[in-house]
């Protein structure tokens, strides 16, 4: 089996991203701080060794972590 790359929160993240919800929508559905958000971003972004959310999105998409 494949090893995933992001939490199942960091996916649930990005996948509200690419549905073009802000930071503060995404904590407001999700209940948690934009902190948090903003911190499950940059700990997804480091694992992918990107720079920006766009570039992440990316490169979920290509290893077939997320769908559009």
């Amino acid at each position: 089996m494949k090893q995933k790359i992001l939490t199942n929160r960091e996916r649930e993240i990005f996948e509200k991203l690419i549905q073009n919800k802000s930071t503060k929508e995404i904590a407001s559905s999700l209940k948690i701080s934009e902190k948090t958000v903003r911190n499950h971003i940059s700990n997804a972004m480091q694992k992918l060794e990107v720079k920006g959310r766009a570039s992440a999105v990316v490169e979920l998409i290509r290893l077939g972590e997320i769908e559009i």
